[in-house]
């Protein structure tokens, strides 16, 4: 068996990933693990924001995690960065087209998130 096998043969998706040298799934959490990276997409995913209106969002973050995120982000083509040549600098971070695919995944977590506290705020009553 070849390696590209070997690394798809736990998967129950195995005959629609076997094609890729890498698992989607693995893909996926490579791109989106990271230090807010997740929160990042999803303030981006309803308006475009400075740097640091993304920093207000995130006060627990430092400035350089902050950018280091922005920058894989960016790298992965999930975010734009728009720098307009005025002076201080002002630059905007959106969403690409890729990045907005991820938005159904984003709201799919967010009501994930709800629905796990409306269920473990029941549990908590009993």
């Amino acid at each position: 068996m070849n390696t590209t096998n070997n690394r798809h043969e736990m998967c129950h998706m195995r005959d629609k990933c076997q094609q890729y040298d890498k698992c989607p799934m693995v893909l996926v959490q490579d791109l989106l693990s990271g230090k807010r990276k997740l929160l990042i997409l999803w303030y981006l995913s309803y308006q475009t924001l400075r740097f640091n209106e993304i920093k207000i969002k995130l006060p627990d973050v430092t400035q350089k995690m902050l950018t280091q995120q922005l920058r894989s982000l960016e790298e992965d083509g999930l975010i734009l960065r728009t720098v307009y040549p005025v002076i201080p600098p002002k630059v905007e971070y959106s969403l690409t087209e890729l990045g907005r695919k991820a938005i159904p995944i984003l709201e799919a977590m967010h009501e994930f998130g709800s629905d796990y506290l409306v269920e473990h705020k029941k549990e908590e009553a009993q």
